[in-house]
C-alpha cells in the first residue's frame, strides 16, 4: 500500500466525517424528492390519467401515443445520425488543415474555426433556415437542422482531434518519417488513430451533445420527438409526465452512446494488446532459434 502522490489517505476521523456527510446529504435529498412528489399528488401530477396515456399498454391512447414519439424519435435519430457523420468527417479534415497548413494561409482556416466556435448553434440552425432559401437551397427541415448542426459541431470536433494530435509524443511521426513514410500517411496510419482512441471520451461527449442538440428542429419545424411530444401535450395537457418520458428517452440513447464508446475503447486495447503478444511472440520465437 503505498499513499497518493496528490493527497494523504484519509484516516479513521476523516472517512468518519465523510460518512456522516453523505447521510446527512443523501437525507436531505430523499426529503427533497419527497417534498417534489408530495407537491405533484396534491397538484393530481401522479393520477393514472395523467400517466396512463404514456405507461398503461391497456389505455385507448397508448399506442396512438407512442406512435408519436416513435415517429419523432426516428427524426430524431435520424438528424443527430447525419449531423454526427458530416461532423466527424467535416471536423477531421479541419483538424488536419490546421495541422498542416502554411504560415500564409493558416490565418483562414483558424479564422473559420474561431467564428464557427463563437457562433451559438441556435443561430447557425435559424441562419440556415433562413439564409440559405434566399440563395436558392430550398432544402427539407431536416437538412437545414443537419446543416446548423454540423457547422458548429465540425468546428469543436476538429479541436478536439487536433488537441489529440498535438498530444501525441513528437517520436511518433519523427520515427515513421525515418522510415519513409509521407506526410499522409503518417497522419492517416500513425497519428489519427492515436489521436482518435486518446480523445474517444471527449469525441463521445460531442456527440452526446448533437443528439440533445436536434431538439432545436423546432426553429425549422423539423419532425422531432420534442415537437411529437408538444403535439401530445397540446391534446392531453400532460406537459410533466410527457417531458419525462422524452427525457428518459434521451438520457438511454446518450447511455447507450456512452457504452459504445466504452466497449470500442475497450476492443481497441484489446487488439492493441493482442499485436503487442503476437510480435512479442515472434521475437521470442526468434531469439530461441539464435
Amino acid at each position: 500500500m503505498t499513499n497518493s502522490v496528490l493527497y494523504e489517505a484519509p484516516g479513521p476521523q476523516a472517512k468518519r466525517r465523510s460518512l456522516v456527510a453523505s447521510a446527512v446529504v443523501g437525507l436531505l435529498l430523499l426529503a427533497v424528492v419527497g417534498w417534489v412528489l408530495y407537491t405533484l399528488g396534491t397538484q393530481g401530477q401522479l393520477t393514472a390519467e395523467k400517466w396512463g396515456p404514456l405507461l398503461d399498454p391497456t389505455n385507448g391512447t397508448f399506442t396512438a401515443l407512442w406512435g408519436l414519439l416513435g415517429t419523432g424519435l426516428l427524426g430524431t435519430l435520424t438528424a443527430a445520425a447525419l449531423a454526427m457523420a458530416f461532423s466527424l468527417v467535416i471536423g477531421t479534415l479541419l483538424a488536419i488543415t490546421r495541422v498542416v497548413s502554411a504560415p500564409w494561409y493558416r490565418w483562414l482556416v483558424v479564422g473559420v474555426v474561431e467564428l464557427l466556435r463563437g457562433i451559438p448553434v441556435v443561430i447557425m440552425v435559424f441562419f440556415a433556415f433562413r439564409v440559405l432559401p434566399s440563395v436558392g437551397l430550398d432544402l427539407p427541415p431536416m437538412w437545414f437542422l443537419v446543416i446548423g448542426l454540423t457547422a458548429y459541431n465540425s468546428v469543436i470536433i476538429a479541436e478536439i482531434v487536433r488537441a489529440g494530435i498535438l498530444a501525441l509524443p513528437k517520436g511518433q511521426s519523427e520515427a515513421a518519417y525515418a522510415i519513409g513514410l509521407r506526410r499522409g500517411q503518417v497522419l492517416s496510419s500513425v497519428l489519427l488513430p492515436q489521436a482518435f482512441r486518446a480523445m474517444l471520451p471527449a469525441l463521445i461527449s460531442q456527440l452526446v451533445v448533437i443528439v440533445k442538440d436536434t431538439s432545436l428542429g423546432f426553429i425549422v419545424a423539423y419532425v422531432d420527438v420534442v415537437r411529437e411530444a408538444q403535439v401530445i401535450i397540446q391534446n392531453l395537457s400532460n406537459p410533466i409526465q410527457t417531458y419525462v418520458v422524452v427525457g428518459a428517452i434521451f438520457i438511454l440513447i446518450n447511455y447507450a452512446l456512452s457504452r459504445l464508446a466504452t466497449y470500442t475503447e475497450r476492443r481497441l486495447s484489446q487488439g492493441r494488446k493482442g499485436k503487442l503478444g503476437k510480435v512479442e511472440a515472434a521475437e521470442g520465437a526468434e531469439t530461441a532459434r539464435v
